[in-house]
């Protein structure tokens, strides 16, 4: 209830990604005033699954032949995220006189359960990695929509779902079918399971031509408040007693991480010939999730932004272990 009131909130008052941002800073508030409240138990996954198939309906046949020419320079962006994560670490550890395994993890672009995970095995700090990512994505989903929007970027024509009607009994089989695909992929032990098997199972069904169904704007706006109700609740007031330098230092830190991710996405828009504003936000240093809704709901390049994250983010987990080691090594030598 906390977070739906925040993003009636901010759609009443017209912010960008307002049930998202509503939600993420409504739960926020109320933990760092003590309220204590959790999010609903399942609410993240069922959230994941809407927007999986969701974006999925972008991911026409032409859409998928126009984004895969741009492949090697979304390899690039995932390359160009483990150098600015490393950056924004060494940053953070200086500043909040952490130690190395802390801010690196804390610092990655990554799942937040996958870095805390890999920290753990370096001697990170869980709790410190948990919340240094909580903090970027509360500042990385609040303030890239607002500078895109205040920045004067206009929704481009490129992307656009299937032209589907919307019907009650093909949108039941397509939610059970991507429930199915992210059971599947837990199984398998995918990263971020929930979001990767109902996206698949929709770009799957897209390229084939199978039309079920459109997803309603108000299912997509109750899975933004369940996964902004999820980021909200990770904030508490314990924390910033416990560790006050530590969270005055994560500022700087993602500050300096949105410039560089900012400089990569103009240099890919430069390079490439994508628009500006779609290359700036497959660059920004957000969740798959949060970014592609972002292009969503701004209808900046959808298809093109969460092929960026989706490639991104396999790249920060596949290599963040050994980006590590390479920078220890070094600072032993």
């Amino acid at each position: 209830m906390v977070a739906a009131a925040g993003g009636a909130l901010f759609a009443w008052l017209g912010t960008p990604l307002p049930w998202m941002m509503g939600s993420i800073v409504a739960m926020a508030v109320a933990q760092m005033l003590g309220a204590r409240l959790e999010a609903p138990r399942g609410g993240r996954e069922a959230g994941l699954v809407v927007v999986g198939v969701t974006l999925g309906l972008y991911f026409t046949p032409p859409v998928v032949r126009e984004v895969a020419a741009f492949g090697g320079y979304f390899v690039a962006l995932g390359f160009a995220a483990l150098g600015i994560g490393a950056a924004s670490a060494a940053l953070l550890e200086r500043a909040a006189g952490v130690d190395h395994a802390t801010a690196f993890f804390g610092s990655m672009p990554g799942g937040a359960a996958e870095m805390a995970m890999m920290g753990e095995r370096y001697g990170a700090l869980s709790d410190r990695v948990a919340f240094a990512h909580s903090t970027r994505m509360l500042l990385v989903v609040t303030l890239v929509p607002s500078a895109i929007t205040l920045a004067g970027f206009a929704a481009t024509e490129d992307y656009r779902p299937v032209a589907v009607p919307f019907d009650i009994v093909g949108l039941l089989a397509l939610l059970a079918i991507a429930t199915i695909a992210g059971l599947i992929a837990k199984r398998l032990r995918i990263p971020t399971a929930f979001m990767m098997g109902p996206l698949l199972a929709s770009i799957a069904l897209t390229v084939s031509e199978v039309s079920l169904s459109s997803v309603p704007v108000s299912l997509s706006n109750v899975a933004q408040v369940l996964l902004g109700c999820v980021l909200g609740s990770k904030f508490e007031p314990g924390f910033l007693r416990a560790a006050p330098r530590f969270v005055a230092a994560l500022v700087p830190s993602v500050a300096l991480t949105l410039v560089l991710a900012a400089l990569v996405g103009w240099a890919i828009a430069r390079l490439s010939g994508a628009y500006l504003g779609t290359s700036l936000l497959a660059a920004a240093p957000g969740g798959i999730a949060e970014m592609s809704i972002t292009a969503k709901v701004l209808r900046i390049g959808v298809a093109f932004v969460t092929a960026a994250h989706v490639v991104r983010y396999a790249i920060v987990v596949l290599f963040s272990v050994a980006a590590f080691r390479l920078i220890a090594a070094r600072r032993l030598r």
